[in-house]
């Protein structure tokens, strides 16, 4: 018994250091993703602050302690940072629904990695049962599968995102006590800082946070400021307001939310559009 413990406390040692790393690793990234604009998202920028600090004091106790109790729980701590980042895609998470980003996809990648090599870590580990231990491999492994092909999954089909086409009239609504300008549907627009009067600079990933509206604009009743479009890098023309290229959210899912109001995200404040006049 004592040779079986000599001889798996390195293979121990060095999953436990392997997993720590990875975890250094996912929680960098989401360190990056907090910094340059997920910190103003309310409760999400929390949570993001939450899972470096987490990451970091978890990547220090595996090695440090050598414990299969701290290997077990940075698996599950993996787990959990993959299974929130897949509701984020699919569903929404506390009002934000992600997009699918290199970053994500990056992270989702390393935190099965993780999880599968900490609790590769912890399985031997558990004392006097080291049989029951060795059991629990091909359970991690198939966890380990299911998990990557639900991020697979997640990626490769995500949540529909809205694509705001044909404003038609835009109209005057009061969202929280203040009279925003709303697509025809209700939904809350939004401006973009870095943005000129003749040049929208969200493309791509940010696109796809904040869909353009598009289409020749007209005024429903109160709507008195200038409207009028720009013409996106794909041909198509976006609608303008007072010289501001306009925008939806995807965190608004109904009428009377403006959730992207000063969100400083996919590089620049983002603000909401009041009704002039």
């Amino acid at each position: 018994m004592g040779s079986s413990a000599g001889t798996s406390l390195p293979r121990r040692s060095w999953l436990g250091i392997a997993g720590a790393a990875l975890l250094v690793a996912s929680g960098a990234i989401h360190l990056d993703l907090y910094l340059t604009g997920y910190r103003t998202i309310p409760t999400i920028g929390p949570l993001f602050l939450l899972q470096v600090i987490a990451a970091f004091a978890l990547a220090v106790a595996i090695p440090v302690t050598g414990s299969w109790i701290a290997a077990a729980a940075g698996a599950a701590f993996a787990a959990s940072t993959l299974g929130g980042y897949l509701l984020s895609l699919w569903v929404g998470l506390f009002g934000f629904t992600e997009v699918r980003t290199t970053a994500g996809i990056v992270a989702g990648i390393i935190d099965v990695a993780a999880f599968a090599t900490l609790a590769l870590a912890a399985a031997p580990g558990l004392p006097y049962l080291e049989d029951l231990g060795r059991r629990l491999l091909p359970a991690i492994a198939a966890a380990s599968v299911i998990a990557l092909a639900l991020l697979v999954a997640a990626v490769a089909t995500p949540k529909t995102q809205p694509v705001a086409t044909g404003p038609d009239v835009l109209k005057a609504r009061d969202v929280g006590g203040v009279n925003l300008l709303t697509d025809a549907k209700g939904l809350t627009l939004y401006w973009f800082a870095p943005d000129t009067s003749t040049k929208s600079v969200c493309y791509g990933s940010c696109a796809a946070y904040w869909p353009p509206v598009t289409g020749t604009p007209s005024a429903g009743p109160g709507v008195t400021g200038t409207l009028g479009t720009i013409v996106r890098t794909d041909g198509t023309k976006q609608a303008t307001y007072d010289g501001h290229p306009l925008y939806t959210y995807i965190g608004d899912s109904s009428p009377g939310q403006a959730s992207g109001n000063n969100l400083n995200l996919n590089g620049g404040l983002w603000r909401d559009v009041p009704v002039t006049g």
